[in-house]
């Protein structure tokens, strides 16, 4: 191998793993054997680690987006992403099922999906940007008690490749956002972080539910809260796109959601319409199936849209669910979210399309604004 090559494994290797290697936790998925994970560390896929700046100078006609994804199952859908030709991927959370405070472990199973052929053609096409869900932050259903959660932010931004001189990197959480095109086709992608700072869930005793509305909890905390809102206020974007890795708008089952926490989802409405962002549209994930919700807020001069993707690997049992907000169906079957942008001079006209297995449209919805 090249001296070059040495150097670029070896820095590598460091970028990965080493801030990861000091902290502590139970080691969970991590082998007894010592040679064995230093096998594992020395095998190196030097293209998948090549940092890639997002480019937000380029616009987007092709959104995709998923969530959901088990590495013990097969990896089929990429090349069905592929084929729609997407722009860029937006992660919404379980990005890997790790389950672990072992920041290692984590570290790993992010390297086995990066290092993924049919993942790495998405890669090569596509901008990639996102945020983690439970499964991904460490724990299922964690909040801000997650003891890793600083270590679980750092694995998700190392494989995201960003920058390690990020603004994203200095702050706590993961919540980030972007501006992609020019002039009046502009288009905001807004990544919330519902897993650092949210409270406790409220479990329901007499299980007829999974959770009860915890009145007093918070999603966001503070600080984000602060950006959120001046990102949606001071956004130039003719188009925005508002990304939560758990439902907002669908309110009636009793998994995970926003409606968990009523204040906090009546605050997000509320502030949504205080500071009227241009044509904003929610992206979510979590649920094991995919639908579009819609409802009207007063004083917010269109229908406010909640398109919900989840299952790239795997889904939910039962076919039907109660959601008042729905429009069209609630589709069980694997899927990913497409969204196709045009522009009539500074007004977007978008095509959401639930898609799946040999890329097969499974539902279509047009929003024009």
């Amino acid at each position: 191998m090249k001296k070059s090559n040495l150097l670029l494994a070896a820095a590598m290797v460091l970028f990965f793993y080493g801030p990861v290697l000091s902290q502590k936790g139970k080691d969970v998925l991590q082998p007894k054997d010592g040679p064995a994970v230093v096998k594992d560390v020395d095998i190196l896929d030097e293209e998948a680690f090549k940092p890639k700046q997002i480019d937000t100078t380029m616009g987007l006609a092709v959104i995709a987006f998923g969530s959901c994804n088990k590495l013990d199952k097969p990896q089929t859908m990429w090349n069905d992403i592929v084929a729609n030709n997407p722009n860029i991927w937006v992660w919404l959370g379980d990005i890997i099922y790790a389950d672990t405070t072992d920041m290692k472990a984590l570290a790993a199973h992010y390297k086995r999906l990066k290092t993924n052929p049919e993942y790495k053609k998405l890669r090569a096409k596509s901008q990639i940007i996102g945020v983690y869900d439970d499964h991904d932050f460490g724990q299922n259903d964690a909040c801000k008690t997650y003891p890793m959660k600083k270590g679980s932010q750092k694995c998700l931004m190392d494989f995201l490749d960003i920058p390690l001189n990020s603004r994203f990197r200095k702050q706590e959480g993961a919540y980030q956002s972007y501006t992609f095109g020019k002039g009046n086709q502009r288009i905001k992608i807004i990544l919330m972080d519902t897993r650092y700072f949210r409270d406790t869930l409220a479990p329901d005793p007499s299980k007829q539910k999974r959770y009860l509305p915890n009145m007093n909890g918070d999603m966001l905390g503070e600080a984000q809260w602060r950006w959120l809102e001046n990102e949606l206020k001071n956004s130039k974007a003719n188009l925005n796109i508002l990304c939560s890795s758990v439902q907002v708008i669908a309110d009636d089952h009793g998994y995970e959601k926003w409606g968990n926490f009523p204040n906090a989802r009546k605050r997000l409405l509320q502030l949504i319409v205080k500071t009227q962002p241009k044509n904003l549209l929610i992206l979510s994930g979590d649920r094991h199936m995919t639908e579009f919700s819609k409802m009207d807020l007063t004083g917010l001069p269109y229908p406010l849209y909640d398109f919900t993707s989840s299952g790239l690997t795997h889904i939910r049992s039962g076919n039907s669910e109660p959601n008042k907000f729905r429009v069209g169906d609630m589709i069980v079957k694997k899927n990913f979210g497409i969204l196709k942008v045009y522009w009539i001079n500074d007004k977007p006209v978008v095509t959401l399309q639930a898609r799946g297995t040999k890329n097969e449209l499974l539902q279509e919805l047009t929003v024009k604004y």
